[in-house]
């Protein structure tokens, strides 16, 4: 990998792919935006950040070598060898090839996990578009400026409120099961920094605990939130897919990456039925 500063920003190079719409834009995180030229924006961890393809990489603006080492790096996941896992996944099953080769680049994020818990409650039931919208509003209407965009709000910032206090996010029977994740989150009813070590059954149990959180937001919180490559989501499209091309495909059988093989076949399926 190869750092290089500017007054703008870094330039990161490296022989390991990261197609920043494939990871972006692949279901797993709903605040990075396109600004119609391949530039992404986003909030992370409370800071306002921009990326674009560069060079035989990707360019960080604002961002130096520092804040590579503390945030990013780590956050996008660039110390997996995603060139090792897809050929580890392709031995496990062949009918992942298609998959594996036509959305190249996906890297599973390294999310905070609150953040990661409340996105997926709130994306029971519901489409991209509205996902992000309730997500924007909950961020402007409860979560910090940061200048140019707001952080999200953390558990202990939402425990105190009320259904009717969160009624301008328009989440409906959603709003419910936001307050009651916060409120046994900021009481340490559920303590997520441990799920990062507990066997990933106890963790499942744990996060079923709270209203509303069954297990596809039990297993999107810990892929997205935990980095737990071996959670297996499952919703509409990889049931579908599950019984068509990628059938008897199996976590068990896909093994420590079931995770990154569920992206890749829920993104590849998702623009398969668009196309």
């Amino acid at each position: 990998m190869k750092l290089t500063e500017n007054e703008k920003g870094l330039l990161v190079e490296t022989e390991d792919v990261l197609d920043l719409k494939n990871t972006f834009d692949c279901g797993q995180c709903f605040r990075w935006d396109e600004d119609g030229n391949g530039r992404w924006s986003g909030i992370v961890r409370g800071r306002y950040v921009a990326i674009s393809p560069a060079g035989g990489g990707f360019f960080i603006e604002g961002a130096d070598r520092q804040s590579f080492e503390e945030i990013w790096k780590d956050y996008l996941d660039l110390d997996n060898d995603y060139r090792e896992i897809k050929k580890e996944l392709a031995v496990s099953s062949e009918l992942l090839i298609p998959a594996l080769e036509s959305m190249d680049g996906i890297r599973i994020l390294r999310q905070e996990p609150w953040e990661a818990l409340c996105s997926f409650i709130i994306s029971q039931n519901n489409n991209i578009p509205r996902i992000k919208g309730i997500i924007s509003r909950l961020c402007e209407g409860f979560g910090a400026d940061t200048g140019r965009g707001y952080s999200f709000p953390s558990a202990d910032a939402l425990a105190s409120l009320s259904v009717e206090e969160l009624a301008p996010l328009r989440a409906g029977f959603r709003a419910r099961y936001i307050l009651d994740a916060a409120r046994k989150v900021s009481a340490g009813v559920i303590r997520l920094e441990d799920m990062y070590e507990m066997p990933i059954d106890d963790c499942r149990r744990e996060l079923m605990k709270i209203t509303g959180v069954g297990v596809k937001v039990a297993e999107c919180t810990l892929l997205y939130g935990f980095h737990r490559l071996e959670a297996f989501p499952v919703d509409v499209w990889m049931k579908k897919a599950l019984e068509a091309d990628f059938s008897g495909l199996t976590p068990e059988k896909l093994g420590r990456y079931a995770g990154v093989a569920q992206q890749y076949i829920f993104h590849y399926t998702r623009l398969t039925a668009q196309s």
